[in-house]
C-alpha cells in the first residue's frame, strides 16, 4: 500500500513542530522531577515525611514503602499533566494515536500495574544493601540488578511484551521466505517472527528484536506489514537482523551493566560525602534516601548522551548491514523514508539535539549514508 507523501520527505516543518514540543515535554518533565527530589531534601519534606511514617508504622518496610510512596504521589501530581499531553492529546492533535482516552488511560494502568512492584522491588533491595552493606552497598545492588536485566531480555517477549500487545506469528508467504532466506544466510535461528497489533495505539510503524536465548524474536508491527511492500519490509527486518549478527544486544547489555556498576559506585561516594553536609544521620535514614536519588538522577543526565553515541553506531552498522543483505538500497531508502512519513520524524534535527536525545541518527543524514553520500 502507498502512501501519499512518501516519494520524499513531507512535512518538515509539521514533524520538527511535533518533535520540538515532545523534546521540550520531555525535558521538563525531567527538570521538574529532579527540582522536586532537590526542595523535598533541601526544604526539610523528606524529614516530615520520615517523622510521620514512623509514627504511622513501627515495621521499618512499611515506613520505607509509605514513605516512598508518599514521595512518589507528589511526583506524579506534578508531572502527569506533562505525561497526558505528551502521551495523549499531542499525539491525537497531529493524528497518529488511534486511542480513545479510556483506552490510553487502560494502558498507563497496565504500565503502572508491572512497573510498581518493580520499582517496590527495587527499592527493598536498596535499602537492604544499605543496611547489611553500608558504604560498599553499590556492590550487591548492581549485580542484581545485572542478573535481572538478563533474566528481563530472556523472559519480558514472552511474559511482558504480551499483556499490552497480541503476537501472531507471521504468515507462511513471499514475505516469510524473503525473511527465512536471510537468517538462513547470516546463519542466525530466531525462534519466531511476529507481528504485533500496534495499531490498537497508533498509526506508526515500528519493528525490533527483542530477547535472547530461546525467546530471540523478531517482531513486525501491524501498521508496518500493512503499509510497506515486501521489498521494504524486507530490508527493515535486513536492518534487525544487523543488530543481531553485530551482537548489538548483548554489547548493549554489558555497556548497560558496566555504566550501572559505575552509576551506583559514583552516587554512593556522593551520597556518603553530602550526608553530613546535607545533615542527615546515616546511609539507612529514610529522609536521606531522596540524596541519593538526585546523584543517580545526575549520572542519568551524564551517562544518557554517551549511550545514544553508542545506539547511534549500532544503527549506522545495522543499516550497513541491511543494504549488504538485501542488495537492495533503493528498497531501504523507501522504507526510510516511510517510516519518517508515519512517525512524523524531524528529518534534520538540529546536531546538539540529535548529539544528546537521539538514539539513532536522523532519518536525512541514514539516507545519505546508505547513498554514500
Amino acid at each position: 500500500m502507498a502512501l501519499e507523501g512518501t516519494p520524499a520527505l513531507q512535512r518538515p516543518g509539521r514533524a520538527k513542530l511535533y518533535n520540538r514540543t515532545k523534546l521540550l515535554i520531555g525535558i521538563t518533565t525531567s527538570s521538574l522531577s529532579l527540582l522536586y527530589i532537590v526542595i523535598v531534601v533541601a526544604s526539610g519534606l523528606s524529614r516530615i515525611a520520615e517523622a510521620w511514617t514512623q509514627h504511622a508504622s513501627p515495621n521499618r518496610i512499611v515506613e520505607l514503602l509509605l514513605f516512598a510512596c508518599m514521595l512518589g504521589l507528589g511526583q506524579f501530581l506534578l508531572t502527569s499533566p506533562f505525561g497526558f499531553f505528551s502521551g495523549y492529546i499531542l499525539e491525537q492533535r497531529y493524528g497518529l494515536s488511534n486511542q480513545t482516552i479510556r483506552g490510553w488511560a487502560w494502558e498507563q494502568l497496565k504500565g503502572l500495574l508491572v512497573g510498581l512492584p518493580l520499582a517496590c522491588g527495587a527499592l527493598l533491595l536498596l535499602y537492604t544493601c544499605l543496611e547489611r552493606f553500608g558504604i560498599l552497598w553499590w556492590l550487591p545492588v548492581g549485580t542484581v540488578l545485572a542478573l535481572f536485566s538478563v533474566l528481563m531480555a530472556r523472559l519480558a517477549p514472552v511474559l511482558l511484551f504480551p499483556l499490552f500487545y497480541t503476537f501472531t506469528p507471521l504468515a507462511e508467504g513471499p514475505l516469510r521466505e524473503r525473511i527465512s532466506r536471510l537468517c538462513q544466510s547470516a546463519g542466525v535461528d530466531f525462534r519466531g517472527i511476529y507481528t504485533f497489533n500496534l495499531s490498537k495505539n497508533t498509526k506508526k510503524a515500528n519493528a525490533g528484536f527483542a530477547g535472547i536465548g530461546r525467546s530471540r524474536r523478531i517482531i513486525l508491527g501491524d501498521t508496518l506489514v500493512h503499509d510497506f511492500t515486501d521489498e521494504e519490509i524486507e530490508t527493515v527486518f535486513a536492518h534487525e537482523l544487523g543488530h543481531s549478527v553485530h551482537h548489538h544486544l548483548v554489547t548493549g547489555m554489558a555497556v548497560g551493566v558496566a555504566s550501572t556498576f559505575l552509576g551506583l559506585f559514583i552516587a554512593s561516594r556522593l551520597y556518603d560525602w553530602s550526608l553530613g553536609i546535607a545533615g542527615f544521620t546515616g546511609l539507612t535514614q529514610l529522609a536521606a534516601l531522596p540524596l541519593l536519588a538526585i546523584w543517580l538522577s545526575l549520572f542519568g543526565l551524564v551517562v544518557g548522551p554517551l549511550m545514544n553515541i553508542l545506539s547511534r553506531r549500532n544503527e549506522r552498522e545495522a543499516d550497513r548491514y541491511a543494504v549488504a543483505a538485501s542488495g537492495n538500497p533503493a528498497a531501504f531508502v523507501s522504507a526510510l523514508r516511510k517510516l519518517a512519513f508515519m512517525n512524523l520524524a524531524d528529518p534534520e534535527p538540529h546536531p546538539l539535539v540529535e548529539f544528546l536525545f537521539y538514539s539513532h541518527p536522523s532519518i536525512t543524514r541514514r539516507i545519505r549514508e546508505v547513498k554514500g553520500k
